[in-house]
């Protein structure tokens, strides 16, 4: 882009104010005319030398028009042979400063062979001092000519590197340990980032005069006390593998408070190679991450080294995840069965590519219907199952509570029966918290579930071990409500809550599969695994933290507005009944919840009268048996609230 498009580019626009870095080169009549300034300032800076040599008693002629002309005519002629002008002047390289010296070189030469011809035929010389003078132009144009040159590039390159910079992100590096710099390091070795280091930030207090390669340290103190502006912040890159949960909560309230952008480093490696190694965002799964069970790895992998496995629903977030992991532990074949035909596709194709030494079967089924699934328990013999298929929305399944039935009730009658007659040696069902002491259809589906599974373990003639585990939300599920906060935020809002006061326990999906994993493992048959779930979360706070991590501020960028409860849903979720006790097992994160157990000829006669209503499309009726089966189902916000009167 010439200088002459620039302008004309600005002006157009209506920007008269010139990004110099938009220039790309300087054209190349523009190069020619400064050099020719620059050789008649080195045959200027010559005669005065060469007066100066002589202590005035030559007179030089400065003005000798006849001579400049010659020289310059010369040094153009040259400058176009070797083509001295037509490079970019700051991309040069070492081959523009050998021409730029063969133009010089060659100059010299031939103003030298003129002068001395025009001595012998005139008898009188053209240059006085021809050769010192010679020696001296030669030197100086060339030294000038370079200068320029090399002026011109890091001119150039000033101003692109400002650009750069005041461009970038100045950002400040939690921590100063080694790690800390090593990040730091690498995101300044790094051009392609738009971020700039601009310090660290220590909890210490010792090091406010100290520097890190060259940047200052501030300490939390000096944040604290400090505005966004007066810091001259944009945002913190900090390493959360190296915090604890305490302290990372700590940090980022501090850091949202004054309104600063919260990055995580990704892999020190990835930053040094340049591969994907942008800074991202801290996400709010982030900062609900806990320390995932350490799952006894030999016990799981014994239990599914070449052995044939079948999960249910292992098309879905849970599911899915299953498939992942036990995949790890080599089974012989793993049986991926689910009704959602695109998201079936896609594990699919994830597995064959991700595992394509595994034998893998993927089945498009209902689990309500037994004849489409008990071939494949005649056919394969399982070892294994683990069943995650179930409607889990709350709302869609109180306004469809026969299809909770099907799938929930019928589903996993079907499946456990099956298990138990094929002689299945492990059932592990996925359960929820939504069963405990359950307002809505869904959560008494799943406990009507737990029930049957739990006295089908009892049985004459059962040899398989029926384990259940149960647990909260899980992070970045299907349905969950991050993603529907994080859709909505990117919207520009409104975020909708539907209560102040709702809260629920979060982990997330690698958690949660460890423990379905481990409970297959550890169960001896009939328990209900419940998880130390930690602290529950207001969903108010996760809503604003979202916001603010997303750079908005709450309730003036992004609106954050009360919608009500839905149907059957209620502010808290418990993992265990009032009336219910918990064993502790040998892992400090999981326990056994001891809730009250049916007999298996009563469950089953529940189950058979509430699918028998299922086909009749009872509603009221269908709910009507849920409420029989689980003596503490009130329905909450739903009109099934007239059933518990």
């Amino acid at each position: 882009m010439s200088i002459r498009k620039v302008l004309h580019n600005k002006i157009y626009s209506g920007d008269n104010l010139v990004n110099i870095s938009d220039i790309r080169y300087l054209p190349r009549w523009v190069i020619l005319v400064l050099d020719i300034c620059i050789l008649a300032v080195a045959i200027y800076f010559s005669c005065y030398i060469i007066e100066r040599l002589s202590f005035g008693s030559t007179k030089v002629f400065y003005n000798d028009v006849h001579m400049y002309l010659l020289i310059i005519s010369i040094s153009v002629f040259f400058m176009f042979m070797f083509r001295t002008y037509a490079g970019i002047i700051r991309h040069s390289t070492f081959i523009d400063l050998f021409k730029l010296f063969l133009a010089i070189f060659s100059t010299t030469l031939v103003v030298g062979l003129v002068s001395f011809g025009y001595f012998l035929l005139e008898g009188k010389r053209m240059i006085y001092m021809s050769i010192p003078f010679l020696v001296l132009f030669s030197a100086s144009s060339f030294i000038l000519l370079f200068l320029f040159r090399l002026t011109v590039k890091e001119f150039f390159h000033i101003v692109r590197e400002f650009r750069r910079s005041s461009l970038k992100k100045r950002i400040l590096v939690l921590g100063i340990d080694e790690q800390s710099v090593a990040i730091a390091r690498a995101v300044l070795d790094n051009p392609n980032l738009p971020y700039q280091i601009a310090g660290f930030v220590t909890q210490r207090t010792d090091s406010k005069r100290a520097s890190l390669l060259g940047k200052p340290i501030y300490s939390r103190e000096r944040i604290e006390n400090s505005t966004k502006q007066q810091l001259v912040i944009d945002g913190i890159l900090l390493m959360k593998e190296m915090l604890g949960k305490e302290e990372m909560n700590s940090w980022v309230n501090l850091f949202l408070e004054k309104d600063l952008q919260i990055f995580k480093a990704p892999a020190l490696q990835k930053l040094r190679n340049n591969e994907d190694g942008n800074l991202k965002a801290l996400q709010i799964e982030d900062l609900l991450n806990r320390k995932p069970i350490k799952i006894e790895n030999e016990d799981v992998k014994q239990r599914h080294f070449g052995k044939t496995i079948l999960v249910t629903g292992g098309a879905g977030s849970i599911g899915s995840e299953i498939v992942r992991q036990v995949a790890l532990f080599e089974p012989e074949l793993i049986v991926v069965l689910d009704q959602a035909e695109t998201p079936l596709y896609e594990i699919e194709m994830e597995m064959r590519e991700a595992f394509p030494m595994l034998s893998f079967k993927f089945v498009l089924a209902d689990i309500s219907n037994k004849h489409r699934i008990e071939p494949l328990f005649q056919k394969y013999q399982f070892s294994m199952v683990y069943h995650a298929a179930a409607y889990k929305h709350v709302p869609l399944i109180e306004e469809n509570p026969h299809e909770a039935i099907l799938v929930n009730i019928l589903g996993t009658k079907n499946l456990s029966t099956l298990a138990s007659q094929y002689k299945v040696n492990r059932f592990v069902m996925i359960s929820t918290d939504k069963a405990v002491k359950p307002t809505n259809v869904m959560g008494a589906s799943k406990r009507t579930a737990e029930l049957f599974v739990q006295a089908l373990q009892n049985t004459r003639n059962n040899q398989t071990k029926f384990i259940t585990t149960r647990f909260g939300n899980v992070l970045g599920s299907n349905g969950s409500v991050i993603p529907h906060f994080k859709r909505q935020i990117e919207n520009g809002g409104p975020v909708t809550i539907t209560h102040p006061e709702i809260v629920r326990y979060f982990m997330t999906i690698p958690e949660a599969c460890d423990l379905v994993l481990q409970a297959g493992t550890m169960g001896k048959g009939g328990e209900i695994f419940v998880f130390d779930m930690g602290e529950p979360v207001k969903i108010i706070d996760l809503a604003t933290r979202m916001i603010k991590l997303s750079g908005f501020e709450p309730n003036i960028d992004i609106k954050i507005i009360y919608t009500g409860l839905r149907p059957g849903e209620k502010l808290y979720e418990e993992l265990l009944s009032d009336d219910a006790k918990t064993l502790p097992t040998h892992h400090e994160k999981i326990m056994i919840s001891k809730d009250p157990i049916m007999d298996f000829v009563t469950i089953e006669r529940y189950a058979n009268q509430i699918i028998r209503a299922t086909m009749r499309r009872e509603k009221v009726e269908v709910v009507q048996i849920l409420k029989d089966i689980v003596p503490d189902y009130k329905s909450n916000n739903s009109i099934y609230e007239v059933l518990d009167k």
